[in-house]
């Protein structure tokens, strides 16, 4: 059984480690100095952002949830815990907060929007570069009532 709970400050390295665990299981697209450039800028905002985090039998992290109203601008579950419906109970967190919701995920990871689309998230555009101007394409997806617009190509 999980639970979830908002991060504490104590956690910010067990937040981090998560990320990185999650990120070289699933985006083996970037190169090594995006990978090692997004370490560094992860390293500096992630463990004092409010999260929502899932928590195992002992109350430690096993994955998060960060987001900015009805944006989730991330979630990332430890590898370890993949397929158990962590990352299913933190989404499901977030609809219950927010009714209508919206994300982004690389288009080189598969598995996620394949996740998300299960979860009933909708394409709703697409975005040659990523959030920092890297050509990493992004799909942003919409779950609830928003206006459907045409994903570009």
């Amino acid at each position: 059984m999980i639970a979830i709970r908002r991060n504490r400050p104590e956690e910010g390295e067990r937040i981090v480690s998560i990320w990185r665990n999650a990120v070289d299981a699933t985006h083996a697209f970037l190169s090594p100095d995006d990978r090692a450039a997004l370490d560094e800028l992860v390293r500096g905002f992630l463990p004092t952002a409010p999260l929502w985090v899932a928590t195992d039998r002992d109350d430690s992290p096993i994955a998060f949830m960060l987001l900015d109203g009805g944006h989730m601008e991330a979630l990332f579950v430890d590898p370890a815990h993949h397929g158990l419906g962590i990352g299913t109970a933190l989404v499901q967190h977030g609809l219950s907060l927010h009714g209508q919701m919206t994300t982004d995920v690389n288009e080189q990871n598969a598995q996620a929007v394949g996740f998300y689309e299960r979860m009933g998230f909708r394409r709703v555009g697409r975005s040659p570069l990523d959030g920092q101007g890297r050509p990493y394409p992004l799909i942003h997806l919409a779950f609830g009532g928003q206006a459907i617009a045409p994903v570009q190509a």
